[in-house]
């Protein structure tokens, strides 16, 4: 269970279930929270119903049928994140994976995962996927997985739209992705940053409009595998991370640093040279870069 269920709900607070994880907003105006709750909870069912590689009735899962498809402005923004990802992590996140995820057993919502398939191979070259505007074209048998990178923009799309609507400053959390908007509170957003039960914590303020993400090959893990998938082998990340956490201007820049830096293991040190992160090694030993505080 996602340790922010376990934090206290104000009367500044809402906090609900979706997509196997834990939505959580806060907000500095305590008297807008019904309504912002109301566009969030909006915002995630547009996303959901665009890109959700567990509907078949989404738009991506008829675009990926069809190979070639007209798509919603919505679902453009997303997959436009998703290849912008691939394409600054040299392809360590990339939205190509959903064939290894169906594969290795995570082919439903993660609460009903209950066995795996052993049937690992690598996914295709996300630079075969095509977007010119509204007009996605998708390798023949391919089928995409936005899961690495939606659910951050969601959480920077759903941050914004509270901010712009209602004039508040927010915080919104989607497991361990993390957006804010508008003004902070004083001291900046304090955010736990811990794992699982038992592993290291920390509080951290963040400042307005700032966003962080945590990446873990513990949480969302069943049997010996987990959910970050290397795309040039199908298989889960073989590395020595445990969690990778990451400061950054986007929710989805924060998202796909941390992702990468699992994938790369070793070279995860390179990849988050100057910028605030905290990596936590398979033995709970806490390497902080970038600025990160003590």
């Amino acid at each position: 269970m996602p340790l922010v269920e376990t934090l206290p709900v104000g009367a500044d607070t809402a906090q609900w279930t979706v997509w196997g994880t834990t939505a959580r907003i806060v907000l500095t105006d305590p008297a807008l929270v019904a309504p912002a709750a109301a566009l969030v909870r909006a915002e995630l069912d547009a996303v959901d119903a665009a890109c959700s590689r567990f509907r078949d009735d989404s738009e991506l899962s008829r675009a990926c049928r069809a190979g070639r498809a007209r798509v919603s402005p919505l679902l453009a923004t997303l997959l436009e994140a998703a290849l912008r990802a691939a394409g600054q992590t040299d392809g360590d996140v990339s939205p190509t994976v959903g064939n290894a995820m169906s594969a290795l057993g995570y082919d439903r919502d993660f609460a009903a995962v209950r066995e795996r398939k052993i049937r690992v191979f690598p996914s295709a070259d996300w630079r075969d996927v095509h977007l010119d505007g509204n007009e996605l074209t998708v390798p023949d048998g391919v089928r995409l997985d936005l899961g690495a990178t939606a659910k951050a923009v969601a959480a920077d799309r759903a941050a914004a739209l509270v901010a712009d609507r209602l004039g508040t400053g927010v915080l919104v959390a989607l497991g361990g992705d993390i957006a804010t908007a508008g003004p902070a509170p004083a001291g900046g957003w304090r955010v736990l940053v811990q794992d699982r039960p038992g592993d290291p914590r920390c509080t951290v303020a963040i400042p307005a409009g700032a966003a962080l993400a945590t990446s873990s090959t513990v949480s969302r893990a069943w049997g010996d595998l987990h959910h970050i998938l290397d795309p040039r082998t199908g298989h889960p990340a073989a590395t020595g991370w445990r969690t990778v956490s990451v400061v950054a201007p986007t929710c989805l820049l924060a998202n796909t640093l941390s992702t990468a830096a699992i994938v790369r293991g070793e070279g995860a040190t390179r990849l988050l040279a100057g910028v605030p992160s905290r990596l936590v090694t398979r033995d709970r030993a806490v390497l902080r870069l970038g600025g990160w505080p003590a």
